[in-house]
């Protein structure tokens, strides 16, 4: 086999191995070696091939871990199959380009330095393409490292620190020193090698202090609901009674646990809920008659402006409406068209894209029963925001969502895999209401404790923690992702400035 037709091979099957460390595969030992031939690629060519090449990897990885998108694109757009990959590609590829970014850094810091250097600081390449990738242009941080061991609750223990980017940290570490190990001379591959063993040591013995701490005592009991509604149906004006009736016998079954909070999932009402007084009317007695605060998702027409909606909570008691949270962070070609003025016209295309205005605020709740945010969709992912609603005092976190788009594909298992994650970075239980795929009760700890399957309709209700303090992540946010991003741009300037070797 030709040497670049060997390399590829490597490159393209690494980085397949990687995209099955996350769900539903949950290979997440993968993560802790995948990137290794990688990174020996990048150390052994020139900056623009390495460039390439980790374009390769960044495009394969991305395409494997996002494959779920091609259901979505056929079940609910018009663009044929298989076409439908089109889109895919052109995001893996977009994706793709923080990996090449990486991989050509590593190999001028190789070139004009040396691969010890390189390697030490493929640590801070990685994380601060991760971190610039979950910011710009709007963000999309799918796929972030750390998520891959979600389920390993000693190693995650560390989020509390410096959030999914410590974790992330800590894997580029431990393949830079396997990378180490096979191209440095055996003195600086044991120092490496060393370094990454104190590491892994170290995070694995804080994650085992931290989960023998005592638990904070559970304090609130909250009840969520999965309808598992198929989603042609949902918005069906002919299904609208029935999907009502579901949802109030789902209530009713909620209360009966006798909660403080009973949650639905996002856009669960079928018709905007300010503007229809029978359900409201509906809803403000059921609150009344079960003693329980109602957490309803629904579109909302913006007062003064009917051709205006937003993706809404609204929190109902027996005094009707007492608050509401506009969801801030939309998403792009779903609810909301980027540029829509030059390329409005994909809204055509699919049924799933919408024109939603965005909320400003991250509303905290005052309770029932104690303060609490909402995170709406995909709001989640992003540490920046679901930050917001910890340090504006919400005590627990709701997440609302919706995933029926993406069916019995691999999708809503990926987007599960980020809460553990906010809840050890805040220390906080996060409450899970999915319409379907995958509602769940997490612990502070990052514990699922309780959840429901894709399409498995039923109520899930338990005592909760409330927040009690503040951690390092709550008080300097994603301190290591700058950290690492500041390292490098230096590591990069400096390698810049010397002759290459």
């Amino acid at each position: 086999m030709p040497h670049r037709l060997r390399e590829a091979a490597l490159l393209v099957g690494s980085a397949v191995v990687l995209a099955l460390a996350f769900p539903r595969t949950d290979w997440e030992m993968a993560a802790w070696f995948a990137l290794v031939p990688l990174l020996l690629v990048a150390l052994e060519t020139a900056p623009r091939i390495a460039f390439a090449w980790g374009w390769l990897y960044g495009l394969t990885f991305f395409l494997v871990l996002l494959r779920w998108l091609d259901f979505t694109f056929r079940t609910y757009s018009e663009i044929p199959w298989p076409l439908t990959w089109g889109v895919v590609f052109l995001l893996s590829a977009w994706c793709g380009l923080y990996v090449a970014a990486v991989a050509g850094l590593v190999s001028l810091i190789a070139r004009r330095g040396s691969p010890a250097w390189a390697l030490a600081t493929a640590p801070c390449l990685w994380v601060g393409a991760e971190w610039l990738r979950g910011h710009f242009l709007g963000g999309f941080p799918w796929g972030t490292l750390g998520y891959s061991q979600y389920l390993r609750l000693t190693v995650i223990q560390v989020a509390e620190l410096g959030g999914v980017h410590a974790v992330s940290f800590v894997l580029v570490a431990v393949n830079a020193a396997l990378a180490g190990a096979l191209v440095l001379s055996w003195r600086r591959a044991l120092g490496g090698v060393a370094l990454a063993v104190a590491l892994v040591g170290a995070v694995l013995a804080f994650g085992v202090v931290r989960l023998r701490a005592t638990p904070p005592p559970a304090e609130a009991q909250i009840a969520i609901m999965q309808p598992a509604i198929e989603q042609p149906l949902k918005w069906d004006p002919d299904h609208a009674t029935v999907v009502l009736k579901i949802y109030l016998e789902l209530t009713r079954q909620a209360g009966a646990t006798q909660p403080d909070l009973i949650v639905w999932p996002e856009t669960a009402s079928p018709t905007p809920l300010r503007r229809d007084a029978g359900l409201l009317e509906t809803l403000t007695g059921l609150s009344r008659q079960l003693r329980a605060a109602l957490l309803i998702g629904s579109i909302d027409v913006l007062d003064g402006a009917p051709t205006r909606f937003s993706n809404a909570a609204f929190l109902v008691t027996e005094r009707g409406i007492v608050g509401r949270y506009d969801k801030i962070h939309l998403v792009p070609f779903g609810e909301y068209v980027p540029l829509s003025g030059v390329i409005g016209f994909v809204r055509g295309w699919a049924e799933f894209i919408a024109e939603l205005e965005p909320g400003a605020r991250a509303v905290v709740f005052p309770g029932p029963p104690a303060p609490f945010g909402i995170v709406i969709c995909y709001e989640g992912i992003f540490p920046d925001l679901f930050r917001e609603f910890v340090n504006n005092g919400a005590r627990v976190m709701v997440n609302m969502t919706n995933d029926g788009w993406f069916g019995r594909t691999s999708g809503p298992a990926q987007h599960l895999t980020m809460y553990p994650f906010r809840a050890v970075e805040h220390r906080i239980a996060i409450v899970r209401a999915a319409n379907t795929g995958v509602s769940a009760f997490i612990a502070p700890s990052g514990q699922i404790v309780r959840h429901l399957g894709l399409f498995q309709r039923g109520v899930l209700s338990d005592r909760v923690p409330l927040r009690r303090g503040r951690t390092l992540f709550t008080r300097l946010g994603d301190w290591v992702a700058w950290s690492s991003l500041a390292l490098a741009a230096a590591s990069v300037g400096v390698a810049s400035r010397r002759p290459a070797c």
